[in-house]
C-alpha cells in the first residue's frame, strides 16, 4: 500500500500528475480540483491509495486523508468502482457528501454523474451509519484560476465518461453565467448540470 507520495511535480495531465519520489515518477490520478492546486516544478504531498487489478496497478491521489478515506468507503458499496468514487469526490466536498448520506439527500447524490435514484438510495442505505457528520469547517481558499481552463475542464469531463458535445455545452453554459468561474466551480457546476440531464 502506497499511502502517500511527496516530491516535485514533473507533469500535470488532464486527469493525473506525475510526482517524482526517490528518482521514480509516479502517475497519480486525481480530481480536477486537486490537480488545480498543483504546480509543475514545485513539491507536492498527496494522500494516496493503490488500486490493484489483474491488468493494472493504479495510484489515486487526494489533497488530504479525509478525501482518501471517503474514496475507499464509497467503493464498499456494490457497483461503485474507483472511477465513480473519484467522480463523487470531484462533485461533492467531503462534508457535503457526508451530510447528504446522513440526511438521505437523494437529490444531492444524484448530481454525481452515473448515479440515479436507485444508486443514490443504495449509497444512503449502506453508508448512512458509516459517516460522521461534523460541524462545517472554514472554507479553504481556492487557488487562483488561470485563463484558458475551459478546455481542461472539458477534457476532465470526457475522462469521467461524458461525450464531447454535452461536455462543451455544459462548460460554456457555466462560463456564460460566470465568466470568472475558477476550475473547481466550473467543473462542479458542469457536472451537476450534466448529472441532471442524464
Amino acid at each position: 500500500m502506497i499511502s502517500s507520495v511527496r516530491g516535485p511535480v514533473l507533469e500535470i495531465g488532464l486527469d493525473h500528475a506525475v510526482v517524482e519520489v526517490g528518482g521514480l515518477g509516479y502517475a497519480v490520478f486525481c480530481t480536477p480540483n486537486t490537480l488545480a492546486g498543483l504546480r509543475r516544478g514545485t513539491e507536492a504531498k498527496l494522500a494516496t491509495t493503490l488500486i490493484v487489478r489483474e491488468e493494472s496497478l493504479t495510484l489515486f491521489g487526494f489533497a488530504d486523508v479525509d478525501e482518501r478515506e471517503l474514496f475507499l468507503l464509497l467503493q464498499t458499496v456494490s457497483g461503485i468502482g474507483p472511477r465513480l468514487a473519484l467522480a463523487t469526490i470531484a462533485v461533492l466536498e467531503p462534508d457535503t457528501l457526508r451530510r447528504a448520506l446522513h440526511d438521505g439527500d437523494l437529490a444531492t447524490l444524484q448530481r454525481i454523474p452515473g448515479v440515479g435514484k436507485k444508486s443514490a438510495e443504495r449509497l444512503v442505505v449502506e453508508l448512512r451509519d458509516k459517516v460522521l457528520v461534523t460541524p462545517a469547517a472554514p472554507p479553504v481558499a481556492q487557488v487562483a484560476a488561470t485563463g484558458g481552463h475551459r478546455d481542461r475542464v472539458v477534457e476532465a469531463l470526457l475522462g469521467l465518461g461524458f461525450t464531447q458535445r454535452p461536455a462543451e455545452q455544459a462548460v460554456d453554459a457555466v462560463l456564460a453565467e460566470n465568466p470568472a468561474a475558477d476550475p473547481s466551480h466550473l467543473l462542479r457546476t458542469a457536472l451537476s448540470s450534466l448529472g441532471r440531464s442524464r
